[in-house]
């Protein structure tokens, strides 16, 4: 990629926000050292991993390579047999861990993000490093004492050998004797001996070796003889000390240097995991999408390069997001070359800058702040001429400058290449100026170069007109405001707006009808008309926006009217299914009371016609009350704009609400929870997603008459209130969990009961990690005293 074009379109920024991100100094180069990527696989396989990554972010918000360190130069020194100090083995220690740590993590997730799964493959450790320095070596840097036998052995030594020369010194300090001839009765140290401050006036009173005398010269600090051998014997213990210390450095630096290999390859793949980390986080802030990245396909006429340019709501990735306004960059199969025309500082260089850095984004695998669903081709270099090209050094001019610039882009541009020029023609005499814009556009147009161009020349507006392969672009401008809207629109040329600026800036008249004089009418003409095409634009994208608002209301109507229309006919069904079995009840008790008058009958030898009589009577009444409820007929789910994949609905057999997943005909496939079932259309009612209207006009909700039943979940036996897993494995304690909270969850459960015993809190710890990273799980608590304390997790199941 050109690096010229790179520094231009200020990609150096990019990279040096994404490298804030970083945690710690490898992912940090790495990102300083990005650039677009040499082919479209690596590409799209670099867009892959950060999406994934964004995934991963979703799922575990803390995940992370916390406490690694570039460790590689102190690897690569105790390979070459160097020694390592205390504090560069914790170090090594602790990216070890990290990467430990990062790889157990993904274990539960490596499904969902299998790409970024390859690269955790290289993150476990080397067995035994990590224990060796965690023994041997305190997190505050020290050397432990049981790091050896020996060490630990020298120092119960130096205690004894240091508390004997203390005890020594003291007894001489406080005889009653030696003090008149001290300058203070304390113990000192010099050069690594201990020595008593000893009167310059008695220095021959006591035996001794001078070490050092105060600036005045009043006091020498002596070490009397007595102490000598005491002394010596503690510095030679320190000696061996260090030279103990030294040994096991020595040895953990040659157990690392063994590793060194795979070390080096753990903190490249933390570095290379962080860094899409880093590419994910940077999305997230400035609420970018995955580009589509697509290769350049085969032209679709003599005419067009086969490129792909379709950039939606796509903003500056270094301008304020609050106040950067989105611009809509979508060629047809006809076009691939732009020309931009519009006012002074209207955006035109940003809207250039924008397209070059949205290529150079995707290209790199960064996501672009753009819509969902922008596709751009996969370029093989990009060029641009952007700002000022003055060069006092080699005694160019701005015109000098941009034509060398331009000269050096055209021979090396090719169909597969994007061309981005600003200002074209511009710093020269205008007449030359344009047709030397528009010499260049042609020639661009003719090699079949993606290209977009800015400039003020109209000459060139004409000339994209009437050239197949190029469209005219403009950024609107407020004559109201007398400002810049920024909004990009193609298909329509910019307007010239001088003498109207003028005249609402109150130029006197007089001069305006003179430079009105002075223009050529067929400009004049032209400008009217392009005023009159920005009207009628103008007015058809309110009248678009009023029909969009009016089709939304209408349909929102239209789905609040069947909703309500539901619900009276779930009541309507509701009483008569309560006047059905009321009729069944009082008909029971009349066939009670007949039979009852028919054995009375039959007892005194009375005829029982009559009863026989009312018995048919009966019986016809009954098949009549026994005869189901139906349903009236919806024209909801008749409608195909209603019944589509991603529609929110409800399955009225069942009861519950889910999302729309298949359309097979009459058959329909919602996904309901976590199970997927299939119904027919005429099951189906669309659910309106609750919005914040008033109270008052929301549909009322007519409460479940008495005896029908409201399941929640389809039926699924529950797998018991609680699991007990004390004595088991922690790994197979896992495997039990999950399977028995995936049923909890399942079966509608609200909570369960969690038996881990108490013991050494290993299982307990295990088993709450996994309860808080569950799907399943909403929150847990401790069980209660009755329910058996710690040796007991209460675990509350989500309700979705």
């Amino acid at each position: 990629m050109d690096q010229k074009t790179i520094n231009t379109l200020e990609f150096p920024c990019i990279v040096e926000k994404l490298a804030g991100y970083a945690a710690f100094s490898a992912s940090a180069e790495l990102a300083r050292s990005l650039s677009p990527a040499a082919s479209i696989k690596e590409a799209n396989e670099r867009l892959i991993h950060t999406t994934e990554a964004r995934l991963l972010l979703s799922l575990k918000a803390d995940v992370g390579v916390g406490g690694a360190h570039d460790i590689r130069p102190l690897v690569n020194l105790a390979r070459r047999g160097g020694v390592l100090s205390e504090t560069d083995l914790l170090d090594v220690s602790g990216t070890l861990i990290a990467s430990r740590s990062l790889s157990r993590a993904f274990e539960k997730v490596s499904s969902k993000v299998p790409h970024l799964t390859e690269i955790a493959r290289l993150l476990p450790p080397p067995a035994g490093i990590i224990e060796a320095i965690s023994r041997c070596i305190s997190d505050r840097g020290e050397m432990l004492d049981n790091a050896s036998p020996k060490l630990s052995a020298i120092r119960s030594e130096i205690k004894v050998s240091h508390s004997r020369l203390i005890s020594k010194l003291e007894s001489m300090i406080n005889d009653p004797r030696t003090q008149p001839i001290l300058q203070e009765p304390i113990i000192t140290q010099r050069n690594g001996r201990y020595v008593i401050p000893l009167r310059a006036e008695f220095k021959g009173r006591v035996k001794s070796i001078i070490h050092d005398q105060s600036s005045s010269g009043a006091t020498l600090f002596v070490e009397p003889l007595a102490v000598v051998e005491l002394n010596n014997r503690w510095h030679e213990l320190q000696l061996e000390e260090r030279d103990e210390i030294r040994r096991i450095l020595a040895e953990l630096s040659t157990k690392v240097g063994a590793e060194a290999e795979a070390i080096n390859g753990i903190v490249e793949a933390l570095a290379r995991f962080d860094f899409y980390l880093m590419c994910a986080k940077y999305a997230e802030d400035i609420h970018a999408s995955e580009p589509i990245l697509k290769p350049i396909s085969p032209p679709p006429n003599e005419h067009h390069p086969g490129t792909t340019i379709k950039l939606y709501k796509a903003r500056h990735p270094l301008l304020d997001p609050e106040k950067v306004v989105p611009i809509d960059v979508d060629l047809d199969e006809h076009t691939f070359s732009v020309i931009i025309t519009g006012p002074n500082t209207g955006g035109k260089t940003v809207t250039l800058k924008t397209v070059g850095l949205m290529v150079l984004m995707a290209q790199s695998g960064l996501h672009i702040p753009a819509q969902s669903g922008s596709e751009l081709s996969y370029f093989d270099n990009v060029f641009a001429d952007i700002g000022d090209e003055q060069s006092i050094e080699q005694s160019l001019s701005t015109f000098s400058g941009h034509i060398t610039n331009i000269v050096r882009i055209l021979d090396k541009a090719r169909s597969k290449t994007l061309v981005l020029l600003d200002e074209l023609g511009a710093g020269t005499d205008p007449q030359e100026g344009s047709a030397l814009a528009r010499a260049i556009m042609l020639y661009l147009v003719e090699k079949r170069i993606p290209c977009f161009i800015a400039t003020h020349y109209p000459e060139l507006k004409t000339l994209a007109h009437t050239t197949p392969g190029a469209v005219n672009a403009s950024m609107e401008f407020n004559l109201k405001t007398l400002r810049p809207t920024y909004h990009l629109t193609l298909g329509i040329p910019g307007r010239s707006n001088a003498l109207l600026i003028a005249k609402r800036l109150n130029l006197p008249e007089e001069i305006l009808e003179n430079a009105r004089s002075m223009v050529d009418p067929t400009e004049l003409k032209s400008e009217d008309l392009l005023n009159e095409i920005h009207f009628q634009r103008e007015v058809a994208r309110k009248a678009r926006s009023a029909a969009d608002r009016d089709r939304s209301l209408a349909n929102n109507l239209r789905q609040e009217l069947t909703l309500r229309l539901e619900q009276i006919e779930e009541e309507r069904q509701a009483i008569l299914e309560k006047a059905r079995e009321e009729a069944s009840q009082e008909i029971e008790t009349v066939r009670r009371e007949l039979e009852t008058l028919r054995k009375e009958l039959m007892h005194h030898r009375q005829p029982l016609v009559a009863v026989e009589e009312i018995r048919n009577k009966i019986e016809g009444i009954e098949k009549k009350t026994l005869r189901p409820v139906t349903r009236k007929p919806s024209s909801q789910p008749g409608d195909g704009a209603l019944i589509q994949v991603g529609r929110k609905v409800k399955v009225r057999t069942l009861k519950m609400a889910g999302v729309i997943t298949a359309v097979d005909g009459d058959d329909v496939e919602v996904q309901v929870g976590n199970l997927r079932v299939k119904v027919k259309r005429a099951e189906l009612t669309t659910v309106i997603e609750e919005t914040a209207e008033p109270v008052e006009k929301r549909p009322v909700v007519k409460p479940t008459p008495a005896g029908a039943s409201t399941p929640t979940t389809p039926f699924r036996a529950t797998p018991g209130m609680e699991l007990d897993l004390r004595g088991q494995r922690a790994e197979d304690a896992l495997d039990q969990l999950d399977r028995y909270l995936a049923d909890a969850y399942m079966s509608g459960m609200p909570f369960v009961r969690i038996i881990h015993g108490k013991g050494t809190g290993r299982l307990r710890q295990v088993i709450r990690e996994a309860l808080r990273e569950s799907p399943h799980v909403k929150n847990f608590e401790e069980g209660g005293e009755k329910e058996g304390g710690e040796g007991v997790t209460i675990a509350h199941l989500s309700q979705d």
